[in-house]
């Protein structure tokens, strides 16, 4: 249907939906059975045997499958090699069922992720407005729209109001367009031109109107293109790359070790079939090629575990800078207060008013010298403009819909006997200024009692520059300087004992729609109100000067509020800068570069100060996170390394902008954050040295072994069988137990890690040589011991004794790699369960192997005797020793 050909009533009719009331629930259920969810196609994603074979596409396992096969074919032929061949085969296939299992998780933990982060749009059904995501609209909903919001299905509009939608998403313009309810074509239009819909992924970049759904889902005009999701890729974060060339690194060392061992096995003239299968093992089991896959899903299950701290991590890379965060710039409305705000005085210009009552519930007076006052006067058009010159709205249950500071205007106008419910039918609007931070003002033109009243509130010290005349009581008169003089003085009083303070203006005019709707206003007085204290808040950032996080407050509040409250925060350190956007608006680059420096408190601030704050600390090496929560924060949000959007209080635009969305809209919501990102990234740490040392170890056993045949009878001590099965127990269950530390309690005492600081540097390499050589170093020991000093020595003992020497020494090494400074006697080692779990099944996995004679014969290990297992397991511990040892030795080495 060519909507845009019908007027808003024959729309309506068309899609039988009633314009006060909205959908019915039941018709919605209806309309949604018929019509699926509003939802665009997504790419098409891999199925299970897709993942199974991506396990494969990887040289060295191809080589593992062929010479598996060669194995047992020539098991079928002759004499040898069938078993061998089976269970490399079947280890191989283990371990890719494991990888597609890894892949899948990381899959389903970003997928989940993915969904809380979807738009969500106002929609009216059976009378009443509610907050959903947009994948439940369906066709004939009403849908409210307002600035910041994205346009989350096609919409024909039936009202609106200096309303601009952003279509670039769609039609490539790159300037706002002008959309009109009333308009109806006659003839075809482009799509850029039907000036009365608006269009799924717009952008409302200002004023609002209300819409009813023409389309969803496939069957809008970004769905019939089907580019928007489909276009979309998941690239690796920076320490994924990081991993992925040290793992190339370190392969094109492993092919060359295992070139070097198969040439001098050859040399020495050992069984070349075996020493090929044991040179392509080592290769496999010595490439960590399942460490991105292992940090991909420890990097997803901590974005989970930060949804319960109320913080939703949009992609992976946030989580590692989390943990580098030195500056935290937070707004202070909503984010270190309650965002309940509640006006607690009224000043007519005249006299001074208490209000009493708290929230957004019905409780509470309007008083004079502690008796219920008389609504007439100044008071009467204060609470006019209080109740009509506002966007937010209280729903039958007294919740808001809305911004915090215009739902307790609300309030006041209803404790001064307005009707909130009936408000536009009352009194009809005609035009709206929207707010904006440049201005710092909102205008709303209504009728009452037969005149078109402009209705004005803003910033105090703004408005009043807009304002002529004052009212003063009944009488109006031209402003003077003492006026303003005492208006001043009055918002600086309220202002610091921590007060928001807003003002009001109004006159009548002929023309509602006249420009100059803002100019040669009448006064009529102010409201001081007050946000409380989030009570966790200045615990958060005492956290977070111990961590060595700097704490900026920016707000749009007077200088001499944000200083009162950033006081009694701990924010404003004694010394440093509290600045306003009036204080640098004069100051050099240089001037404001270094006075940013020294800053803890930013007031009065506008998009643009923003911007230049946090380039300024970037400039400094500072990694930054910003808040915010308006379209013209979203700049600021994507300059910052770690931009946060509120997630009650939020627009669309500034959610799409940032990188991480608090749930709870808290500051302390951030700093667990940060401290989850510093968690992650250190048991990232841990289950890297860890994996990686365990590698290193088994090429130095083989190689060692080799170069000093002569010590071992010129005998291979681990062959591929016990290769690949040790790989696969260390690189599964340990490691992901490893990196599901809780973290050490004194993380948030450290500074930020370095931005220049890379995960495997020197000191790493020197813990990864000392813990690996620990490892040869006990396991070669074990297979002499039981090569040579044991009665009844044999081969097939020692390498028994050596195999449970191994997999028990990378066991145990992980009780020690759970900290890389803490020594076990001084922490609970056994207080990770998952790490105590993956222990005790692979321990339990090992004595089948070596006490179940069938399966010990596969694998061509006995069992052991007591003392022979007590020898095995004593040398076990030797690597856990060395892992204690990297805590000291390593604090000396410098970067």
């Amino acid at each position: 249907m060519d909507f845009y050909r019908m007027t808003p009533e024959e729309v309506l009719d068309s899609l039988k939906t009633n314009r006060k009331q909205g959908l019915s629930n039941e018709e919605v259920k209806k309309r949604q059975l018929e019509a699926g969810k509003n939802e665009l196609r997504e790419k098409k994603q891999k199925t299970f045997f897709q993942m199974f074979l991506d396990q494969f596409r990887d040289f060295l396992v191809i080589i593992l499958l062929i010479a598996a096969l060669i194995s047992i074919v020539t098991g079928i032929i002759g004499d040898e090699g069938l078993v061998d061949g089976l269970i490399i085969l079947a280890i191989v296939l283990l371990n890719a069922a494991l990888g597609v299992t890894q892949e899948q998780r990381a899959n389903n933990a970003l997928a989940a992720l993915k969904k809380m982060t979807s738009p969500h749009a106002k929609v009216l059904r059976e009378g009443s407005v509610f907050e959903i995501s947009s994948a439940e609209l369906c066709v004939g909903d009403i849908v409210y729209l307002e600035t910041g919001d994205y346009v989350s299905a096609d919409l024909r509009l039936i009202e609106s109001i200096n309303f601009k939608i952003d279509e670039s998403a769609l039609t490539g313009e790159s300037e706002p367009v002008e959309k009109d309810a009333t308009v109806c074509y006659d003839t075809d239009r482009l799509l850029a031109d039907r000036d009365n819909l608006a269009y799924m992924s717009t952008l409302v970049s200002y004023g609002k109107a209300t819409g009813v759904v023409i389309g969803i889902g496939m069957s809008t005009e970004i769905g019939k293109i089907a580019t928007l999701l489909d276009s979309v890729t998941e690239g690796k974060t920076p320490l994924q790359k990081t991993i992925d060339e040290f793992a190339k690194i370190l392969g094109i060392i492993c092919i060359a070790v295992s070139l070097l061992v198969f040439g001098l096995g050859w040399l020495q003239g050992k069984e070349l079939f075996t020493i090929f299968l044991t040179a392509i093992a080592l290769a496999v089991a010595a490439i960590p090629e399942g460490l991105t896959a292992v940090i991909t899903v420890v990097l997803a299950l901590g974005m989970q575990r930060m949804v319960k701290r109320h913080a939703i991590i949009k992609n992976l890379s946030t989580v590692e800078t989390l943990g580098q965060a030195t500056v935290i710039c937070s707004d202070k409305t909503g984010t270190l207060t309650r965002n309940e705000m509640t006006v607690r005085q009224v000043f007519d210009l005249e006299q001074e008013y208490s209000v009493s009552g708290s929230g957004y519930d019905n409780e509470g007076e309007i008083h004079l010298n502690g008796k219920p006052a008389l609504i007439q006067n100044n008071l009467s058009i204060l609470l006019q403009v209080c109740l009509l010159c506002n966007d937010a709205r209280l729903d039958d249950d007294n919740h808001l819909l809305g911004d915090p500071t215009e739902g307790a205007l609300l309030v006041l106008a209803r404790k001064g006997g307005f009707d909130l419910v009936n408000k536009l039918d009352l009194f009809p609007q005609l035009n709206e200024y929207p707010f904006d931070s440049i201005r710092k003002m909102m205008t709303s033109v209504h009728q009452i009692d037969d005149v078109n009243r402009v209705l004005t509130k803003g910033a105090a010290d703004q408005l009043v520059k807009r304002c002529n005349r004052i009212r003063v009581g009944s009488d109006i008169r031209p402003i003077q300087e003492a006026d303003i003089e005492k208006i001043q003085q009055k918002t600086i009083e309220y202002s610091n004992q921590a007060y928001r303070v807003l003002g009001y203006a109004y006159k009548d005019v002929e023309d509602p729609k006249r420009m100059d709707l803002e100019d040669d206003l009448i006064f009529v007085g102010l409201t001081a109100m007050i946000d409380p204290l989030r009570p966790e808040a200045k615990a958060a950032i005492a956290k977070c000067h111990a961590a060595g996080i700097r704490v900026m407050m920016i707000t749009g509040d007077h200088l001499a509020t944000a200083k009162a409250i950033a006081t009694d925060l701990g924010i404003l350190k004694p010394g440093h800068l509290a600045l306003s956007g009036e204080d640098t608006a004069k100051m050099t680059d240089a001037e404001f570069e270094d006075a940013i420096l020294h800053c803890d408190v930013f007031a009065r601030s506008t998009p643009q100060d923003k911007i230049r704050i946090v380039e300024i600390l970037q400039k400094h090496r500072e990694v930054v996170a910003m808040t915010g929560d308006g379209v013209n924060d979203s700049p600021a949000l994507k300059q910052a390394d770690i931009g946060v959007a509120m997630g009650i209080t939020g627009t669309e635009v500034s959610k799409e902008a940032s990188n991480m969305i608090l749930t709870d809209d808290n500051f302390a919501s951030i700093v667990s954050a940060v401290e989850e990102g510093r968690i992650i990234y250190s048991n990232i740490r841990k289950f890297t040295i860890y994996l990686v040392s365990c590698n290193i170890g088994e090429i130095l056993i083989i190689l060692f072994s080799i170069l000093f045949g002569f010590l071992f009878n010129n005998e291979i001590p681990l062959i591929a069988i016990h290769l690949l099965w040790i790989n696969l127990m260390t690189d599964s269950f340990p490691a992901f137990a490893l990196g599901l530390e809780k973290g050490e309690a004194n993380i948030m005492d450290q500074k930020p890690r370095d931005t220049k600081e890379k995960l495997l540097n020197k000191k790493t390499f020197l813990k990864i040589i000392i813990q690996g050589t620990g490892l040869m170093l006990a396991a070669l020991a074990s297979f002499l011991i039981g090569l040579h000093w044991l009665a009844d020595a044999s081969l097939i003992q020692a390498r028994t004794m050596i195999f449970v020497t191994v997999v028990f020494g990378e066991l145990m090494r992980t009780y020690s790699a759970r900290s890389e400074t803490k020594f076990l006697f001084r922490m609970n080692p056994f207080s990770n369960r998952y790490v105590n779990l993956a222990v005790v099944f692979s321990i339990i996995l090992l004595f089948v192997l070596v006490y179940v004679p069938p399966i010990a014969q596969l694998f061509r290990i006995e069992a052991l005797t007591l003392s022979e297992l007590g020898i095995a397991v004593s040398l076990g511990f030797v690597p856990m020793l060395f892992g204690e040892l990297t805590k000291i030795q390593t604090r000396s080495i410098k970067e």
